[in-house]
């Protein structure tokens, strides 16, 4: 049987993935850092003290983008001019599709609940470990979409 050689069609679903993978995570990071942002900005002007605890959105909202990059870099290092068949750049596509919306979905989450959830937080201390726990599960969204990319990246 004779070598499958790549066409530029199989690379072009594969190099898409990885771009979906690291723009998509990194619109979702931006977007929840930012968003978070307006709201450190809103509350710092009257409680300064709550800065460096209001912090926590924004950590997490970079975590996505860290989530893009390795699915980006797996993906690229499997990607090859020899054997490199349609399933496999489609596998390739999905998985970095999967990983970059699912951020993005994320991203949004986080911001929201950031912005709202630090103002909440200086009105009422309470609030804190609420608004940690929407957090948590909005980042799960991200996480979710890398483990399943990482088995779609590996098939």
């Amino acid at each position: 049987m004779a070598a499958v050689v790549a066409t530029g069609a199989d690379a072009f679903f594969g190099y898409f993935g990885v771009s979906a993978a690291l723009v998509f995570a990194n619109v979702g990071a931006a977007y929840g850092t930012a968003r978070s942002g307006i709201g450190i900005g809103a509350i710092s002007i009257l409680k300064p003290e709550l800065i460096m605890r209001s912090i926590v959105p924004v950590v997490m909202a970079g975590i996505l983008g860290i989530y893009g990059m390795i699915v980006s870099v797996i993906l690229c290092q499997k990607i090859t001019y020899d054997n490199y068949s349609r399933y496999t750049g489609i596998s390739h596509l999905t998985a970095g599709l999967c990983c970059g919306l699912s951020s993005l979905a994320s991203g949004y989450a986080i911001g929201i609940v950031g912005d709202y959830g630090v103002r909440a937080n200086s009105q009422q201390p309470r609030i804190f470990v609420g608004m940690i726990l929407m957090l948590i599960f909005a980042e799960a969204i991200g996480l979710y979409g890398l483990i399943v990319s990482l088995i779609l990246s590996s098939s």
